[in-house]
């Protein structure tokens, strides 16, 4: 069971309109509660790929109340620990004319320490019964930090496997512990080495730096322009496929579900690095987030190439000589 955590969960109010009209009275058509946060993305992407799954969640207030009720009519498996605080929320307009997604996020909830504390407790048991642990999206105030550290820790005590998908000042000391997968995209990981990347070698020497740290595969992500990768110290290049993009958010999510998929499944490395590819191009063309069904995703898996860079595999030829 893979074990997805979210300490920063999100409540989307989406209302949808025929054409908006900017400045003027807009009345929406239709008004629907989606489940957000990039774990809980996580978690109904694996839910598509038929991976078993649980994320853990902070739920607090009337909107806690309202995202319970929406993971649950999703059916996607969720601990929670109850918080003072409301579940932070966005307002989402989506324009059909424009095919145009628009979000509007509340302030991040107030985390208590008591309710940290829980979190943590309830994340050590979860973590044991888990096969791999993923940490993904921000962290919602200074003090929940140590849920993403702490929980590496107790990962690795339990020789479980780290996925990390997060950003903001505890990135460093999440790096710092070598998960075994780190996700980021370019914009989150120039700042966090304060350099630009702008060209592949400077995506094979941050790609190094990442191994020194003992990081085994890093995906670096930046929207349609080419996916960088390592395995250990050898490294990708991959060209995601033309598609007709309405909305990047969840993408990201989408690719990282495709990376656990493969791994929990132990397929080759380059095959479900293509599946994940496929999984967040495709998904940039939906108004939801990471809810890409497996067969669509394998009609364009072929058009996929990974491209080997840098530092070459040696192929041995053990074949017999007669």
């Amino acid at each position: 069971m893979i074990l997805s955590i979210t300490p920063n969960p999100l409540l989307e109010r989406r209302l949808t309109f025929k054409s908006i009209k900017v400045g003027g009275v807009n009345r929406s058509k239709s008004e629907t509660f989606y489940a957000g946060g990039k774990g809980i993305n996580v978690s109904r992407q694996l839910n598509r790929l038929g991976i078993k799954n649980t994320s853990l969640t902070f739920l607090g207030g009337q909107n806690g109340k309202l995202l319970r009720r929406t993971l649950e009519n999703e059916s996607i498996d969720f601990l929670a620990v109850n918080t003072k605080s409301e579940t932070r929320y966005a307002a989402v307009t989506i324009d059909e004319k424009q095919r145009q997604l628009t979000s509007y996020f509340s302030p991040n909830s107030e985390i208590s320490d008591k309710e940290i504390d829980d979190f943590i407790a309830k994340m050590r048991n979860a973590i044991l019964s888990s096969s791999m642990v993923v940490f993904a999206g921000s962290c919602p105030t200074h003090n929940a930090e140590i849920i993403f550290t702490e929980g590496i820790k107790l990962a690795h005590e339990n020789d479980k496997p780290v996925f990390i998908d997060t950003y903001g000042e505890h990135l460093n000391n999440c790096i710092e512990l070598s998960p075994f997968a780190l996700h980021n995209n370019k914009k989150e990981i120039e700042k966090y080495f304060d350099a630009e990347l702008n060209c592949e070698e400077d995506y094979l020497e941050l790609l190094t730096k990442l191994y020194d740290k003992d990081i085994k595969m890093v995906f670096i992500t930046d929207g349609e322009n080419p996916v960088f990768s390592s395995k250990f110290d050898f490294h990708y290049k991959i060209s995601p496929p033309r598609v007709n993009a309405i909305n990047s958010l969840g993408s990201g999510d989408a690719f990282v579900g495709g990376i656990i998929y493969g791994l929990e499944q132990a397929l080759v490395y380059e095959d479900f690095l293509k599946l994940a590819v496929a999984l967040g191009s495709l998904n940039a063309e939906h108004y939801d987030a990471a809810n890409i069904i497996m067969s669509d995703a394998e009609k364009i898996v072929p058009d996929i190439d990974v491209q080997p860079i840098g530092k070459k595999m040696k192929l041995i030829d053990d074949s017999p000589n007669y």
